[in-house]
């Protein structure tokens, strides 16, 4: 593995034991075993480090989703597929998934990072085979891809917060997507 992968990848575990604060330059460098200013010579800051540990996981859920997309499965199993791959992900790696999805100066950056950031093209995929399947509704695919990215964050985010209660109607981002799935189906003439 190169240095700037290793770097990546000790970054990566740093977010995942003790989130983003404990993603430092000093602290990346210690767990590769490193001086405490190596790290700068494969990046210019913390920033373009944790851009790094992004991009590498943009692409990982978009290389998830493609291969989703190419199961021999009805389109609606595969968005579910799809859908449980992203609250998977986000359950086993919050403070990664928070850094791809909440962090604002991720998504500012545009460039490379700009180019990871096709979990969303995947899943409008997968979406429109549902649509031309019948099973989702003939909206636009853009718009309803977009409802259905923003309902499983908000979801995963409720979740994630501890803000789902039995009370509420939610108790799982799994479930919730479930139902989501469901009550977006067209409804079916039931020939009476």
């Amino acid at each position: 593995m190169k240095t700037d992968q290793r770097l990546v990848a000790a970054a990566a575990s740093l977010l995942d034991t003790g989130g983003e604060s404990a993603v430092t330059i000093r602290a990346v460098a210690q767990a590769v075993g490193m001086s405490h200013n190596a790290p700068y010579k494969h990046f210019e800051n913390r920033s373009a480090l944790l851009r790094a540990v992004a991009f590498q996981d943009f692409a990982a859920l978009t290389n998830a989703f493609a291969e989703v997309r190419q199961l021999r499965v009805r389109p609606l199993e595969k968005l579910k597929q799809a859908l449980t791959v992203f609250v998977s992900y986000a359950q086993e790696y919050p403070a990664r998934y928070r850094l791809l999805y909440s962090d604002p100066s991720i998504a500012a950056q545009g460039g490379d990072l700009e180019a990871a950031m096709k979990p969303f093209a995947e899943v409008a995929a997968i979406v429109q085979e549902c649509q031309n399947a019948g099973d989702l509704p003939d909206v636009p695919n853009v718009e309803l891809t977009g409802l259905i990215y923003a309902s499983v964050h908000g979801l995963i985010d409720l979740q994630m917060g501890g803000r789902m209660r039995q009370e509420k109607g939610l108790t799982d981002a799994s479930k919730g997507v479930e139902l989501l799935i469901k009550l977006l189906q067209p409804l079916r003439d039931s020939g009476g």
